[in-house]
């Protein structure tokens, strides 16, 4: 057999093993996507990384292709690559609820009139675009080969107050396979550079590799459409529009399905490196204890939970190296915090990191995750309180984003 792209040739039979492995899941499971198959190996006690599974993924798509010659722009995506996410943007697929709306007064029909509606042909491009209205809950198929407008298509396109339209335009962002996942992912948040969102994009989602240009640019379109991206000195912003007044149980999911792929215990602590004046040490009590306590993990925090005598520096070392992950809370530059933060990046530990205020994160700092928070948002604890909750076990399932030497070493 072959040798693999990125294996060990040292080691042939283990090699071979794990590629085969990797080839049998996808054979039996071929909608898994990549954190699904190192979980379900892992338990095999085969050990893999998102980017060899990536690598085993293209081997057998580049295999079929040459398998099919002639033939294989005439086959459909194998059900393990094709993008689950919509195909386009979200005010481009707006064209075909608006030509229903307005040539058959937002009637039921065939998709065959919805072409014409439209003025195409009931082509497989036009195919995907209504797949495409679907995704984002524009459009809906009452039976085969027919397709109707939904509410929220006619709330975005003939309003009926000021909000309307752009609220709506936020629900079908937040309908959208993969693109609400990476939207709640990094709501909040500066989207990282381009390598390391690719990356991410890759690793934590599934994204097909040759798909990123197409996702980022769906994606980002997407999010300018419902104006949930902002600029900010030559980032961009998403911005968390959280809806709290669910009882919080939007989060609470989100919490739950990160959790599904980590273990924690009560055992586990989290180290928080924060200012102790007022306003921002009353924050600890408030939103930190409680968000890692929802994560799973026991809170620790020097003034208030270090224990016994002697230097209280010896003490930080300890509760440093002793915890599972990190949080720092930067707003105001506070050297103690930013000592403890040095030592915590010496140690490769996880670090998410909190401000209410860019201009209190250093440069070398902004290529990490940073949640911001904006303090004259009414709801701003409660997002804040979720999305700390919500990092810290990200930053336990995929440490890469969260440390700052493999965030520098990461290609």
């Amino acid at each position: 057999m072959a040798d693999e792209p990125g294996l060990n040739k040292s080691t042939p039979n283990t090699s071979v093993n794990k590629a085969e492995a990797v080839r049998e899941h996808l054979a039996k499971h071929p909608g898994s996507n990549n954190k699904e198959i190192m979980d379900a190996l892992e338990k095999r006690g085969i050990t893999t990384t998102p980017r060899y599974i990536s690598q085993i993924r293209a081997k057998i798509g580049s295999n079929k292709s040459a398998g099919r010659g002639s033939n294989a722009n005439k086959q459909r995506e194998s059900p393990s690559t094709t993008p689950k996410y919509p195909r386009h943007s979200l005010k481009k697929v707006l064209r075909i609820p608006q030509a229903i709306l307005d040539q058959n007064a937002g009637k039921e029909c065939t998709e065959k009139e919805a072409a014409d509606f439209v003025g195409v042909g009931l082509a497989g491009p036009f195919r995907v675009e209504i797949s495409s209205a679907i995704k984002y809950g524009l459009l809906e198929r009452p039976s085969p080969r027919k397709t109707k407008i939904t509410p929220l298509a006619k709330r975005i396109l003939r309003p009926q107050s000021a909000e309307d339209e752009l609220n709506g335009l936020r629900e079908a962002v937040l309908k959208a396979p993969e693109i609400s996942k990476v939207y709640n992912h990094y709501r909040g948040e500066n989207l990282p550079d381009t390598k390391f969102f690719n990356n991410a994009l890759v690793e934590t989602f599934g994204i097909p590799e040759d798909k990123l240009d197409e996702f980022n640019t769906i994606f980002r379109d997407t999010l300018t459409d419902a104006k949930l991206l902002e600029r900010h000195d030559d980032k961009d912003r998403v911005l968390d529009i959280s809806d709290v007044s669910d009882g919080d149980g939007a989060a609470s999911e989100r919490i739950k399905e990160l959790g599904k792929a980590i273990k924690t215990t009560s055992a586990d602590s989290c180290f928080v490196m924060m200012p102790f004046s007022s306003p921002h040490g009353d924050y600890y009590a408030k939103i930190y204890e409680p968000a890692i306590r929802k994560a799973g993990l026991t809170p620790i925090r020097a003034d208030a939970d270090i224990f016994g005598a002697g230097k209280i520096i010896d003490q930080i070392w300890v509760g440093i190296s002793a915890a599972k992950v990190l949080v720092a809370e930067l707003t105001t530059k506070n050297p103690n915090v930013f000592y403890e933060l040095g030592l915590a990046h010496a140690l490769e530990k996880p670090v998410v990191l909190v401000s209410s205020n860019e201009g209190d994160v250093p440069f070398d700092l902004q290529h990490i995750r940073v949640i911001y928070y904006d303090v004259m948002d009414p709801f701003w604890g409660q997002k804040l309180l979720d999305k700390v909750a919500e990092n810290i076990l990200s930053a336990i399932k995929t440490p890469e984003e969260a440390i700052f030497k493999r965030a520098l070493d990461s290609s």
